[in-house]
């Protein structure tokens, strides 16, 4: 009561935050008549002038007010595009990093480069962080031109780009790219053995457009660069094949937490069957031995049962590719962990690739909690706004619009079965189609936009086929005459490739669109059309000149025409096919109509049947419309339904919350040991010489050693003489006389600690000195770095391994995570001692015996920086215990003065066979060198 009288009086938060913008607004149109004044040439020096007074003292928010009107006039310029008043003030929220709500429409892409512009000018770098290639390519192009007049570079990360471009699109002053590429370039660079190799070069400022989508609906999904492991693909072949006959009564499944079990019977069903199909199990099912057979067991039944092709993943080219819930698109690349993708490839009878080991992760949570400053920008946020605020410490304001939304959100429509629904839509269609109104309808999965394709069809509609030339040119024709053409599009993941031209066409007169919910994010429906999309493709092939001229003005003016019958008709008219468990989603998806103050309309048809409302306690609802004699193909409208399932989308919506907070938690301990390891390594990486470190180890294991082998206060009596003297050899390849030195009167540990430290150096120093100072630093740089890679990814699978069975240490009556943490604790300290022991044993083994006697130009670092890969053969990561005694040998063959570097040989492409004869790609070896 006295919150709801206080913001009356002084507004909401947002309101006063708003207002709080509107001063400088008003100073940046103040400058506007002196910018519009300048020359291009005077425009362009602004970026020097605004470095120049960066660099004596001024900050970024003392340049706020005239670099927004430098950029907002280079726009109008070269854009043709003038920034509206609120378009500046979603600049300046992004600039202090936090979340601008704009509805769809608004000029997010726009509005990014006011920001973006202003932090490019330190120099640091700015990320913009797109969904997908296709928008990291049209965003950079399309606002490449503003900041390549203001003088500064752009560059792209897309899938399929080599490293050196990676690098210079790193270095430029705003680099595009998706948010996968993004997280993986970091991976990648944490596993590089030199700082040259390294593509990013830190992460300074991040605007991470469609926010929502990356940091809500991804961020469960952590990011993994792994490798393969063991064949075990006749084991899921083996197991798919008794799946099918498993009976109803033999398993549970549990939608709501998206879980399966076997029951009790279903365990000794699924014993018989494994055994009849040869499938080895020692004793009963569940004795410790067969505990790899019910992992396999439990993800088939996952695959069998949970998993729904053309829903969650669609099988393509003979490959499995998920399909991501939200946005319905493929997700090529990404792989189920833990077999279950494996299960999958089996149930759909594909080639089973085998399991992955994992060699680096990290979640997006993580990832983008890095940069020092963080903002975002979507239609859809304020929903989301706690988590947002609790995860990333970002705050959400919302923008007003430029013109009033004029869009007409009507009740939801509740059928009793999902046939009535069905009926009731394609009712719908045809009455919205006679009249020529545009229509969106938008479905939650492939699976039900092809039901509904299907409906469609049974009533004389046609479907689009779009793999032929000028596909749309029928519906042209018929928004021409004001004819219905009967044609309608499906855009789902499976014409992944045409998404931007078959959203970009959806608001022609007598359109209809039907798409997964979240299926064309970032491109905007225009009424009439979209006449950039309509000119790419219908003028392809003319050559610039009076004819494209005229083919241009027409198209123009015929998007013009159709705009105009598009709004007579009642503008875009969205249709939800059900209710996404996030209410997000559904506004995104009410979103699409009504941009610029254009008319619209938006409602969604429900079922009792639909995910939602089975899911959430539909049975009272329908024994209560039948009481009250609901007919057949009738339907309840009332507001008390719609506010009923915004409940249930809450009550969701924080399940998924929670979830998503639980993950962190754990993910925040490996996240801390991350950030030490991949810190350290670029320390290692940087320093010239890591002798130092490593003669710190080599004090460790002493001290490690005699630890473990001296009581303390004890007499030498009772010292574990052999023991000691076995480890010095097993980890330091010295035969010391530790018996002797424990005979003679008055020795104590701190004197046998120092004697024993003395003969390991002095072995060490000797071996150094045999093979070359500059050799030696460069060995142990590469062994130091190879071990803690190897012992990093072993550690990695270890707290995976914990974190699937510390949950039931709940049954004790212990909290799970601070198990989780202290175990985790536990393993970091033996991954410490292990890399001490490791690195130790290798180095005091290593013998290098060069063919060649003379020594290359520029050292050896030079020589041998292209292939550690020999090294890591070599000196393999067996226990200390395992290696024999007279050491394992690096054989490494100098290059001779005139053996014929990199710059000797003609022009040779990267993926063509090296021209030296080693067999191997030019880029894997002497193209290293260049």
């Amino acid at each position: 009561m006295l919150a709801s009288f206080a913001k009356k009086i002084f507004g909401s938060a947002n309101e006063r935050r708003l207002k709080s913008y509107k001063p400088k607004v008003a100073a940046i149109n103040a400058l506007e008549p002196q910018t519009r004044a300048l020359s291009d040439a005077e425009l362009a020096g602004k970026t020097a002038q605004f470095r120049a007074e960066l660099s004596a003292g001024k900050t970024l928010d003392d340049l706020l007010v005239p670099a927004f009107a430098v950029v907002r006039e280079a726009a109008r310029r070269v854009l043709g595009q003038r920034h509206f008043d609120v378009q500046l003030i979603g600049g300046m929220v992004l600039h202090e990093g936090a979340i601008a709500e704009m509805r769809t429409g608004e000029g997010k892409t726009l509005v990014a480069t006011l920001a973006t512009y202003l932090n490019a000018l330190p120099g640091t770098g700015v990320h913009v962080v797109t969904v997908n290639d296709y928008l990291a390519r049209r965003d950079a192009e399309w606002m490449g031109r503003v900041y390549g007049f203001l003088g500064l570079s752009t560059g792209i990360i897309v899938h399929g780009v080599e490293d050196e471009e990676r690098r210079r699109s790193y270095a430029a002053d705003v680099t595009y790219g998706t948010n996968n590429e993004f997280g993986f370039d970091y991976l990648r660079d944490n596993m590089k053995y030199e700082l040259s190799q390294m593509v990013q070069r830190g992460h300074a400022f991040a605007i991470v457009d469609e926010v929502d989508s990356i940091l809500i609906d991804e961020a469960r999904t952590p990011l993994i660069i792994s490798g393969p492991s063991d064949d075990k693909s006749d084991l899921y072949n083996l197991i798919d094949k008794v799946m099918p006959r498993l009976d109803r009564e033999d398993y549970e499944v549990d939608e709501k937490q998206r879980a399966t079990s076997l029951t009790e019977i279903g365990n000794e069903h699924i014993e018989e069957l494994l055994r009849a199909a040869g499938v080895e199990i020692e004793g009963s099912l569940y004795e410790a031995a067969n505990v790899t057979i019910v992992h396999h067991v439990n993800q088939a039944l996952r695959a069998h049962k949970l998993f729904q092709r053309d829903k969650d993943y669609i099988v393509r080219n003979g490959e499995v590719v998920i399909i991501d819930e939200f946005t319905g698109r493929m997700m090529p690349g990404r792989r189920y962990s833990e077999g279950l993708h494996q299960a999958l490839e089996a149930k759909e009878r594909v080639q089973v690739q085998p399991e992955n080991v994992t060699l680096a992760s990290i979640t997006f949570q993580n990832y983008f909690r890095l940069y020092k400053k963080l903002a975002g920008m979507t239609g859809t946020a304020s929903t989301e706004a706690d988590e947002f605020a609790e995860i990333y410490k970002l705050d959400v304001v919302d923008i007003p619009t430029n013109l009033p939304v004029r869009r007409l959100d009507e009740d939801d429509e509740v059928y009793r079965s999902a046939e009535e629904k069905l009926r009731a839509i394609v009712r719908e269609i045809e009455a919205a189609n006679a009249k020529m109104q545009p229509l969106l309808v938008g479905t939650t999965s492939i699976e039900k936009s092809e039901q509904l394709a299907e409906a469609m069809k049974r009533e004389g509609y046609r479907q689009i086929d779009f793999s032929q030339p000028q596909a749309l040119q029928k519906l042209y024709e018929a928004a021409r005459k004001g004819e219905p053409s009967k044609l309608f599009a499906v855009l789902n993941a499976r014409f992944h490739e045409q998404e931007a031209y078959i959203v970009a066409e959806a608001g022609v007169p007598g359109a209809i669109t039907i798409a997964t919910n979240m299926a064309g994010r970032g491109t905007d429906i225009k009424l009439g059309g979209n006449v950039d999309m309509r000119v790419s493709q219908e003028c392809e092939g003319l050559p610039e000149g009076a004819e494209r001229e005229a083919r241009e003005a027409e198209i123009r003016a015929e998007v013009d025409t159709f705009k105009a019958k598009a709004i007579a008709a009642g503008g875009l008219y969205i249709i939800g096919t059900e209710r996404h468990e996030s209410r997000r989603i559904d506004n995104q998806l009410r979103g699409r109509s009504g941009r610029q103050g254009d008319p619209g309309r938006s409602k969604f048809f429900l079922s009792l049947k639909d995910d939602l409302m089975r899911i959430f306690g539909s049975e009272r609802m329908e024994s209560m419309l039948v009481k009250l004699g609901l007919k057949e193909d009738e339907a309840i409208v009332h507001p008390w339904i719609n506010k009923a399932l915004e409940k249930a989308q809450q009550k969701v919506e924080a399940r998924n919350f929670d979830m998503r907070k639980n993950i962190l938690k754990y993910d925040n301990v490996m996240n801390d040991q991350r950030k030490v390891v991949f810190e350290q390594r670029r320390e290692m990486m940087a320093k010239d010489s890591l002798e130092e470190m490593v003669g710190e180890m080599r004090e460790g294991v002493v001290d490690d050693l005699v630890s473990r082998a001296v009581p303390r206060d004890s007499y030498p009596e009772a010292w574990d003489v052999e023991g000691l003297a076995r480890g010095v050899v097993e980890s330091f390849n010295v035969e010391a006389p530790v018996a002797d030195w424990t005979k003679e009167e008055g020795i104590d540990e701190e004197a046998l600690r120092e004697r024993l430290q003395k003969a390991v150096d002095e072995s060490y120093a000797a071996r150094a000195a045999r093979n070359g100072p500059d050799l030696t630093r460069y060995i142990e740089k590469q062994i130091v770095l190879q071990a803690l890679d190897h012992l990093w990814r072993e550690h990695l699978v270890t707290l995976d391994h914990l974190r699937q069975v510390v949950g039931w240490r709940g049954m004790a009556q212990r909290d799970p995570l601070n198990e989780y943490k202290s175990e985790a604790f536990e393993l970091f300290d033996e991954l410490i001692a292990q890399l001490r022991q490791t690195v130790t044993a290798q180095l005091s083994r290593v013998e290098v015996a060069f063919e060649a006697p003379e020594a290359p130009e520029g050292g050896f670092a030079e020589a041998f920086a292209p292939a550690p890969a020999p090294l890591e053969t070599a000196l393999s990561f067996a226990p200390a215990a395992a290696l024999d005694e007279g050491g394992a040998t690096a054989t490494l063959q100098r290059p001779s003065p005139d053996a014929g570097l990199a710059g000797d040989y003609p022009k040779v492409g990267r993926n063509q066979p090296c021209p030296c004869g080693s067999g191997k790609k030019y880029k894997h070896c002497h193209g290293v060198l260049t």
